[in-house]
């Protein structure tokens, strides 16, 4: 494989001039806008002071609104509007079960027509403004009975929405809901029949899909503002569901794309920078970012074979082959690994210094950030029984919230022990990662959107 050089130069420290500057403005605006998965920089971090920390079904609530049919996105914010995407069915559904488990695969889709959405919800009231209808008709492929038709968070650059749905296609909308362009693309089959998951990225005028799937994977990257298909990689991967990052670093701008066989990095023309091997069988977690350092997590539940569950932290200006000797736990471009570290669904943390690792099970970890030093192992998060999570945790306020799927939000103090503030619930069924932004938290339940605000 043919990989892009790099060179340093004054070239070189104009661009981290002006990627400085950009980080800046993206974290003046991460009071105020909530633009994709985790938010900027898809960290799940959030700045402002006045983020909530105490909640319930009755205590705390701004609003809470229905939202029709079945989606596990996330909300996205952005200045007075909530975006989220659904998936509505014209006859009964099956209701999910909570917690890991076999068994929820099913070998053929629905035979009922479905109706795939966006909504866009008003922030101040919770009242529903829009709704655009950008797809409907029987579903061409199944999925697990706890993933959606909508589970690709959508993203928005405070113009347009860019809705993707793995089966269907990629969506711009304009703020009043009008479809200003669509792609679509042919149904393909996916591992186990459990559906997609994978959410689109943008940067600058370029909106970026990986779809990974068992029959022809690719990367593809479209003008967002008309929609022409700039280029298209093919991708040596089955199934995933890991979203994309674009990692603006010191040394360059890079598009990472987690794998099941490899993870890659690609330049912004889909030319391959690096890979490495190494992950767990299945990849779920969002990679992300803290300075130079990248992190990297997979940990397949069903790998209890052999330590394959790793959390890597990557350096800047890799190239090549990044793949570790056996044996070896950091190189030129990796800062460490550990091997047994990383969770299954939930993307993990960094606040403070400090990683967090929120397992599937229940359990949560705490380890250096810059070392892979770990601070505490795995604590159990309930005491008195189990709880599952797929929801990445968040943080704001030297705090740490894991939302179970029951819809308890576990608060721990962000630092070196382990240490439950308290519990919020809610009483509904939570799989989506809450949205963060100015003094709410916006979080989905299995039918329901709430916005929580303290009260002065």
């Amino acid at each position: 494989m043919i990989f892009a050089a790099f060179r340093f130069g004054k070239a070189r420290r104009r661009s981290w001039l002006a990627i400085a500057v950009g980080l800046a403005s993206l974290a003046a605006q991460a009071q105020e806008n909530w633009p994709q998965f985790r938010g900027p920089e898809a960290r799940g971090v959030g700045e402002s002071a006045r983020l909530p920390v105490v909640w319930g079904a009755g205590t705390n609530v701004a609003w809470r609104s229905e939202v029709p049919g079945r989606g596990w996105s996330s909300p996205i914010v952005w200045g007075d509007r909530v975006f989220v995407t659904t998936a509505v069915s014209e006859g009964a559904e099956e209701a999910p079960k909570k917690g890991l488990y076999f068994g929820g695969e099913r070998p053929q889709p629905p035979a009922q027509r479905h109706h795939w959405q966006v909504l866009c919800l008003d922030w101040n009231s919770g009242k529903t403004l829009w709704t655009t209808e950008v797809h409907a008709a029987p579903p061409q492929t199944p999925h697990h009975v706890k993933n959606t038709y909508a589970s690709e968070t959508p993203v928005t650059d405070g113009e347009h929405v860019y809705a993707y749905f793995g089966s269907i296609g990629v969506f711009c909308l304009d703020f009043a809901g009008k479809v200003v362009w669509s792609q679509h693309f042919p149904p393909h089959k996916m591992a186990n029949g459990w559906g997609t998951a994978a959410s689109p990225v943008l940067s600058g005028d370029r909106l970026f899909v990986v779809n990974d799937n068992e029959e022809e994977s690719f990367l593809v990257a479209f003008d967002k503002r008309t929609g022409k298909e700039l280029w298209r990689v093919r991708r040596d991967e089955p199934s995933n569901w890991a979203t994309p990052l674009v990692w603006q670093n010191s040394v360059r701008t890079e598009l990472v794309a987690p794998g099941r066989r490899k993870v890659r990095s690609y330049d912004l023309e889909g030319r391959p920078l690096w890979e490495l091997k190494g992950l767990s069988s299945i990849t779920i977690p969002t990679p992300f970012a803290v300075g130079d350092l990248l992190y990297l997590a997979a940990g397949y539940v069903g790998d209890n074979l052999q330590p394959n569950k790793p959390v890597y932290a990557l350096k800047s200006g890799g190239v090549g082959d990044l793949t570790l000797p056996a044996g070896e736990n950091h190189s030129r471009f990796i800062a460490w690994m550990e091997p047994n570290a990383a969770p299954y669904n939930p993307s993990p943390l960094v606040v403070a210094g400090r990683l967090y690792v929120l397992w599937d099970f229940g359990f949560l970890s705490c380890r250096d950030a810059a070392t892979g030093r770990e601070i505490y192992g795995k604590q159990r998060i309930k005491p008195d029984g189990p709880a599952g999570f797929t929801a990445s945790p968040w943080a704001c306020r030297g705090r740490v919230f894991c939302l179970s799927e029951d819809g308890d939000t576990y608060v721990f103090s962000a630092g070196d022990t382990f240490k439950l503030e308290r519990v919020n619930s809610l009483g509904e069924m939570c799989m989506a990662t809450p949205a963060l932004t100015r003094d709410s938290v916006v979080i989905r339940t299995l039918s329901h959107l709430y916005r929580i605000k303290e009260q002065p």
